[in-house]
């Protein structure tokens, strides 16, 4: 799996676990993961809970 598609993935993951609504139409990859990241709740996605990664691996919406 190449980089963009691994990108995009998680994008929909990450959106389906702090969203119930579908993605926005024609949001892809890294402009779908900037959009999620600006939701309001993190919610329990597991990754930002994650023991695999240090504290300044997690990106969180400012």
């Amino acid at each position: 799996m190449k980089r963009n598609e691994r990108l995009h993935k998680e994008a929909e993951g990450l959106w389906a676990a702090l969203s119930q609504e579908p993605p926005p139409q024609g949001l892809h990859g890294a402009g779908l993961l900037d959009a999620a990241l600006h939701l309001n709740s993190a919610g329990p996605y597991d990754r930002l809970y994650s023991p695999h990664l240090r504290p300044s691996q997690i990106t969180r919406p400012r």
